[in-house]
């Protein structure tokens, strides 16, 4: 899930030295820089080109290792080392990734690292880009083994139901990351600390305690080590739930936008977002690996593969789970918009702020480069957020 989120005094800065100084307040921010908007649009549109780019070369890759016979050629040659289905799927998936990274790993640098600094979206040197991007791939690398371990020890003890069973550790995998991923995943690529501004804890701890949700703590970590955004986030489930915000947040938001932003996460929380957020998505999983098993076994029919728990049936996997995601993003997105509305009611309606709303929003968009007014085709199609357009015309429409 998204990263999204969140505060009539005074702006604090959290110093590196851990000291604290007053500034005077950041004037609220209610205009939309038309400049930044028109590279805003252009940052988007190039954004969009490279998706489209990345997704046919994807689906090109997995289509020709399974038309051109390259699945049952990788797995004859690790057949001649083992045939054990725990070590011949591993090494199977290794030789089907690597060439795939090699061949889109120009893509990758130009729409990670070049694009982001060309339009000031980033502050990582490459060095540092590199090192993120070899913690992903380890992390990626190490949970994707562990899950294609499980699909085909399911594949092969219940070749049956394997899609149904498999579907109900996808879901505890889910619950089991979102509670450890604020304190294993998240501290491998930022550093955080808890806040020292003791009278914004207060303020937002209370906003929190309002709306039900145990915290253990507000942080603060070092967004602008790699770029100039500015996000936060209600983290984690249960003893690991705390709210978190971005350097850049903190230092550029006042503290009723920093406030509104976070009552629209927790109005996630009251919702039971996240919970019914799992729920959904469950079950979209269970549909694709259902259909997923459907093109299994037509695909051993047709190629010849020697059974479902054949290694050379993951590219098989790997094309029905990507067309099926393909098909469902756009109903996965209206959900996720309706759930958004929602929580920017909850934030206006707690607390009846809607100025500080408008100026936060209109101040993302200035500072994250957002395109405020995308085509209705693309909002449609790809985002999950209502454009910020319509959340402040939703934030004036309760003004007025």
């Amino acid at each position: 899930m998204l990263l999204h989120s969140f505060i009539p005094e005074q702006l604090y800065y959290l110093m590196n030295d851990t000291s604290e100084s007053t500034s005077p307040p950041i004037e609220s921010s209610q205009t939309i820089d038309p400049q930044r908007q028109e590279t805003a649009k252009e940052y988007a549109a190039i954004g969009r080109k490279l998706f489209v780019v990345e997704l046919v070369i994807g689906l090109a890759y997995v289509l020709i290792w399974i038309v051109a016979g390259i699945s049952p050629w990788l797995r004859d040659q690790i057949y001649q080392f083992t045939t054990a289905t725990w070590l011949s799927v591993p090494l199977f998936a290794v030789g089907f990734a690597l060439p795939q990274m090699v061949l889109t790993a120009p893509l990758d640098y130009y729409s990670g690292f070049v694009l982001p600094h060309r339009y000031g979206q980033s502050n990582q040197t490459l060095q540092a880009w590199l090192i993120d991007q070899a913690k992903g791939l380890v992390l990626a690398g190490v949970l994707g083994i562990i899950v294609l371990e499980i699909i085909y020890l399911l594949l092969s003890f219940a070749p049956d139901t394997w899609w149904l069973w498999t579907a109900a550790v996808m879901l505890i995998f889910s619950v089991l990351l979102s509670n450890l991923a604020p304190v294993l995943i998240f501290p491998l690529f930022f550093t955080y600390h808890p806040l020292e501004n003791e009278a914004l804890v207060e303020r937002l701890t209370r906003l929190a305690d309002q709306a039900g949700a145990k915290v253990q703590g507000v942080y603060t970590f070092d967004m602008s080590s790699k770029t100039s955004a500015a996000n936060a986030a209600l983290m984690g489930l249960g003893n690991t739930r705390r709210i978190v915000l971005g350097d850049t947040l903190v230092e550029n938001f006042t503290i009723d936008e920093i406030e509104t932003v976070l009552a629209h996460e927790l109005g996630h929380h009251v919702h039971k977002d996240l919970v019914t957020g799992i729920a959904v998505q469950s079950t979209l999983t269970l549909i694709g690996f259902y259909l997923a098993d459907v093109v299994m076994r037509w695909g051993i029919a047709t190629f010849g593969y020697h059974g479902l728990n054949d290694p050379a049936t993951l590219p098989l996997l790997m094309v029905a789970m990507m067309v099926f995601g393909l098909v469902t993003m756009p109903l996965g997105n209206i959900w996720s918009r309706w759930r958004e509305v929602a929580a920017d009611t909850y934030a206006l309606e707690t607390t009846r702020n809607p100025q500080a709303f408008i100026s936060a929003m209109t101040r993302l968009a200035n500072q994250n480069l957002a395109d405020t007014d995308p085509p209705t085709w693309v909002e449609f199609l790809l985002h999950s957020h209502p454009s910020i357009s319509k959340r402040v015309a939703l934030a004036e429409a309760f003004e007025g």
